[in-house]
C-alpha cells in the first residue's frame, strides 16, 4: 500500500515513523515533510493546502490511503475535493469533509454542537462587533478569570485568558477588529472551568470509533506554566488522573454523543477527533475540539500504539473500524520540545544544528526518538532551525514494578539527555515537563 501524510512537523513524522512499522506500507511519501521525514519516507515538494499539487502527487505516486496531518486543508474541504474528483474519489482518506471540519474550523459551531446534544462544556455566548454591549453584558455576569476565543483558525493563538473585567473587554474590541484577523469577526466567550487539563484522541469511522492513548500537554513557554501560550512544549502519556472511571464518563458522556450527533447532522465524519478536556472534580468537560491529532500530543502518543497504525487508518477510512483492536503499551512516554530563541514571539531561522549525528542515531532506535517539527537543510546541506518549535525528543520509560514516578523520571532523563546533546544558537526548552505528574502522583 502506498501512503501520503500530508504535513510538514513533529506530528506528521511521528504518524509516519508509525506507520512505516506497519507491513501493509509499500511506499511512504510525506509532504511537505522535513529532513526528519526524509530519512523514512519520500518527500513531496508542495503544500498540502495547494489542492491540485496534492492531487498530481496522489495520482503520479499510486497513492492508495492520504492521512491528513494540519487542520487548514480539511477546514477548507480537501476530503470534499477529493470525493468530487472522478480521479481521486477511489484514494481512501483519513480526515473529515468540511462540514465536520467545522467542529475545529468555527468554536462556535462547535459550541452550539455540544449544547444540542448535551455534551458537557462550559457555559457561553458568542458575539461579534455590533453586539459588544451584549458581550460586556455577559462578561460582567461571569466570574474571573474572562475566556474569550476567536471563532475560527488562528494558529492555536486565538484563546485569551485575562483577570481583569475591564480588560476583558478592551481584548474583546481588539480582537473583533482585526487581532486574530477573520478568525476574530466572531468571539465566544465563555466560562472558566478550573481543573487539571488532558487531550483524548478519537478515530472514528462515523459509527465505530477506537480510543487512542491520552497525553497531557504543556503550554506555556516557562516553567511552572509561565509566560506566553505556545504550540507546546512537552506532553507525558499516560496521565495518572485518567482512570477507567474517568474513561468510562468520557465515553459516554462526550465520545459516543458527539459521534451520534455527527450522524444527527447528516455529517459522514472518518478521521481524528481530538478532545480538549478539563477534568472538574472527576468530571470530563470539554474546552474544545480538534479534527485532527494534536503537537506535541502525537509525539509522545505513537510510540504507545502497540498495534499496526496503518490497519486502524485503513480500516476507519473503509467504514470498517468494527473490526479493529487497538492495544497500548503500558510504558510511560514523556516528550520534551526544543524551541527557537523568541519563540512564541519572533525568532530566527536558518540556525545551524549541530549533534546531526547523534540525532540520526537516535532517530528510530532505542528509548529515544528525535521527531523533526521544524527544520530544513540548508544549500550547503547542513541541518538548519526553519520554525519555532524545532525538534520534539519523546522518551519511552518501561514498565517498572516500582510504580508510575520511576517510570516518569526514567523518561525524564533519558529524554533530557538526549535535549542537552542538540545544539543550536538561542535553544530553549522547559526543564519541568513532568514533574507536576510526579507531584500528582505524590499527593494522591
Amino acid at each position: 500500500m502506498n501512503v501520503l501524510v500530508l504535513g510538514s512537523g513533529g506530528r506528521e513524522h511521528a504518524i509516519a515513523w508509525k506507520i512505516k512499522q506497519s507491513p501493509l506500507c509499500t511506499n511512504l511519501f510525506v509532504m511537505p515533510g522535513n529532513p526528519g521525514c526524509a530519512q523514512i519516507a519520500t518527500l513531496i515538494s508542495g503544500s498540502p493546502k495547494d489542492f491540485n499539487a496534492v492531487k498530481e502527487a496522489t495520482l503520479k505516486n499510486h497513492i492508495d490511503l492520504v492521512v491528513v496531518g494540519p487542520e487548514e486543508p480539511l477546514v477548507v474541504g480537501l476530503r470534499d475535493f477529493f470525493e468530487a474528483d472522478d480521479a481521486l474519489k477511489n484514494v481512501l482518506f483519513v480526515g473529515p469533509k468540511k462540514a465536520g471540519a467545522r467542529l475545529e474550523g468555527s468554536k462556535e459551531f462547535a459550541k452550539e454542537f455540544m449544547q444540542k446534544y448535551s455534551i458537557p462544556t462550559a457555559a457561553f455566548k458568542s458575539f461579534c462587533s455590533e453586539t459588544i454591549a451584549e458581550a460586556d453584558k455577559f462578561l460582567e455576569t461571569l466570574k474571573a478569570p474572562y475566556v474569550l476565543k476567536a471563532d475560527g483558525l488562528a494558529a492555536g493563538k486565538g484563546v485569551v485568558i485575562l483577570n481583569e473585567l475591564e480588560a476583558a473587554k478592551e481584548e474583546l474590541r481588539s480582537m473583533l477588529s482585526g487581532k486574530f484577523g477573520s478568525a476574530s469577526s466572531r468571539v465566544v466567550i465563555e466560562q472558566f472551568l478550573s481543573g487539571i487539563e488532558v487531550s483524548v484522541f478519537v478515530l472514528t469511522d462515523g459509527k465505530d470509533y477506537l480510543v487512542l492513548p491520552e497525553a497531557k500537554d504543556y503550554k506555556r513557554i516557562g516553567d511552572g506554566d509561565k509566560g506566553l501560550n505556545t504550540g507546546g512544549m512537552g506532553a507525558v502519556s499516560p496521565v495518572p488522573f485518567v482512570t477507567e472511571e474517568f474513561m468510562g464518563k468520557v465515553k459516554s458522556r462526550i465520545i459516543e454523543p458527539t459521534i451520534k450527533g455527527l450522524q444527527s447532522e447528516g455529517i459522514d465524519y472518518k478521521g481524528f477527533i481530538f478532545l480538549g478536556l478539563m477534568n472538574c472534580g472527576g468530571d470530563p468537560y470539554v474546552i474544545e475540539y480538534n479534527v485532527r491529532m494534536g503537537d506535541p500530543e502525537t509525539e509522545a502518543v505513537m510510540t504507545r500504539i502497540d498495534s499496526d497504525l496503518l490497519s486502524h487508518l485503513v480500516a476507519c477510512a473503509k467504514g470498517e473500524l468494527r473490526n479493529e483492536t487497538i492495544k497500548i503499551a503500558e510504558e510511560n512516554a514523556l516528550t520534551v520540545v526544543c524551541v527557537s530563541g523568541g519563540y512564541p514571539e519572533s525568532y530566527p531561522k536558518g540556525l545551524k544544528i549541530t549533534g546531526t549525528i547523534l540525532l540520526r542515531e537516535n532517530t528510530y532506535s532505542g528509548r529515544v526518538k528525535v521527531f523533526h517539527s521544524g527544520t530544513a537543510m540548508n544549500e550547503s546541506g547542513e541541518l538548519v532551525t526553519a520554525g519555532g518549535r524545532v525538534f520534539a525528543v519523546t522518551a519511552n520509560g518501561s514498565y517498572l514494578s516500582e510504580g508510575d514516578i520511576q517510570k516518569i523520571e526514567e523518561g525524564r532523563a533519558s529524554a533530557y539527555d538526549i535535549v542537552d546533546k542538540i545544539i543550536f544558537e538561542g535553544k530553549n526548552f522547559r526543564k519541568d515537563i513532568g514533574l507536576d505528574i510526579i507531584r500528582y502522583i505524590k499527593e494522591s
